[in-house]
């Protein structure tokens, strides 16, 4: 095919049509545009790992401290940091509570989202499925759970201090989500009568009253076992909320 008929821009034809070797200088401005992108590409990440470790750190020692009682520097000692290196990720002690509370909340969020999808079984099983990842994120997560029990209230998302509009705002579409399943199941007639949001509700304090009698979450033993099987959980959910 003749380079003149190219479906090209005219600036791209006398590129094509004449060949230039690539300067040495091209090549340098090149490789160094790539290094540099590696190097922020590895700043950044440095940057996410050392925030994680302060975010994990102020889990413990806030949870075992409580928040008024601990200090940036017992913070920034658990993490391996300087005290002026926490506020190279965190406006004050406030918003570093804050992020502890954001950063798990992103993590649940699409676990609660997946256990509600309406297309996987009936609208009873996903509130199953949804005590299971509610009581499994705490256990995964104990130093947060802890931190959660002590600050947190399950029915309404009032965190100590203030509340958090962003915070808020998760929680409201949670229970939103439950309620929404609840609505569903009784239109099926497996669910039993009463308003959604209400026995959304019920439903969260049910399973926030068994996280905070969790071994799971409150010992730091390897092996806690259960002081009310998880079984006997579910079993509890079936007989308040099957029709």
């Amino acid at each position: 095919m003749d380079v003149a008929t190219l479906s090209v821009n005219s600036s791209l034809l006398s590129e094509v049509s004449t060949y230039r070797p690539v300067s040495t200088r091209r090549i340098a401005q090149v490789a160094q545009s790539a290094g540099t992108g590696q190097r922020e590409q590895r700043r950044l990440q440095r940057q996410d790992l050392g925030r994680n470790q302060l975010l994990d750190a102020a889990e413990e020692v806030f949870g075992r401290k409580g928040f008024h009682e601990a200090s940036l520097k017992e913070v920034a000692e658990a993490a391996e940091f300087s005290v002026g290196s926490v506020y190279s990720f965190f406006v004050n002690k406030d918003d570093l509570f804050r992020q502890i509370f954001v950063r798990r909340s992103a993590q649940f969020g699409p676990a609660l989202r997946a256990a509600l999808d309406p297309r996987h079984g009936r609208a009873l099983d996903q509130l199953h499925r949804l005590v299971d990842v509610q009581v499994g994120f705490f256990r995964e997560f104990p130093r947060f759970g802890r931190l959660y029990l002590r600050y947190a209230n399950a029915t309404t998302m009032w965190v100590e201090r203030s509340i958090d509009p962003e915070l808020t705002a998760s929680y409201r579409e949670w229970q939103a989500l439950e309620a929404d399943t609840f609505a569903r199941g009784q239109g099926a007639g497996e669910i039993r009568a009463g308003e959604p949001s209400v026995l959304a509700r019920l439903l969260t304090g049910i399973v926030a009253s068994y996280q905070a009698s969790d071994p799971a979450v409150l010992s730091d033993d390897p092996d806690p076992g259960e002081a009310f099987p998880l079984a006997d959980l579910h079993d509890l959910i079936e007989m308040a909320f099957r029709a």
